[in-house]
């Protein structure tokens, strides 16, 4: 199961239901608003993880910061710290508000929600998207650190199921595209 399946499936579909009602979308806008802003954090947090320090960084927040309560207890989505830890989060893997307004932007341009509703829904998202990854079958901060001894293997496992839009097996053509506009200056 890949990161957006284990998000949008979390609790039998309750945790996404429940991030988009906060935000007041519907259960189709929350799964097709999700479907576009996860892989654009992924995409995110993959250049963040290729950084010096970025990867060390990655595996200490999944190791210390909880994040699998998103995706296994509902109700912690509806609590003001998921959007208070989701937009450090966000700090994290975008840099800036003005690239999380560009992820929003791009998101709008992708599903028909307002643009306000999207940037409402990105830090909640951004929790989400740290709780799935603590929460996958090689364990949170080995998926990160890697499998088999090869720093940043187990990430590109976990990421490339999302990032790979074209599923032609490499992530690499997708990503580019999806950073290239998001982050289009």
């Amino acid at each position: 199961m890949n990161i957006l399946d284990t998000i949008l499936g979390a609790q039998g579909g309750s945790a996404a239901a429940g991030a988009g009602q906060k935000v007041g979308l519907t259960q189709d806008q929350t799964s097709a608003a999700l479907s576009v802003l996860v892989p654009a954090l992924a995409a995110g947090l993959q250049r963040n993880a290729s950084l010096p320090g970025g990867l060390d960084a990655l595996v200490g927040a999944l190791a210390k910061g909880g994040h699998a309560r998103y995706i296994d207890d509902p109700a912690a989505l509806q609590k003001n710290d998921a959007v208070t830890e989701g937009n450090a989060i966000l700090g994290h893997i975008l840099g800036s508000k003005d690239e999380s307004s560009k992820v929003a932007t791009q998101a709008a341009a992708e599903t028909g929600i307002k643009e306000e509703i999207l940037k409402q829904l990105l830090p909640i998202a951004a929790s989400m998207l740290m709780g799935a990854l603590a929460k996958q079958p090689i364990g949170g901060a080995a998926a990160v650190a890697g499998v088999a001894g090869v720093p940043g293997l187990g990430i590109l496992a976990v990421l490339t199921p999302i990032l790979d839009r074209n599923k032609d097996g490499s992530m690499v053509d997708d990503v580019l595209g999806q950073v290239g506009k998001i982050f289009k200056r």
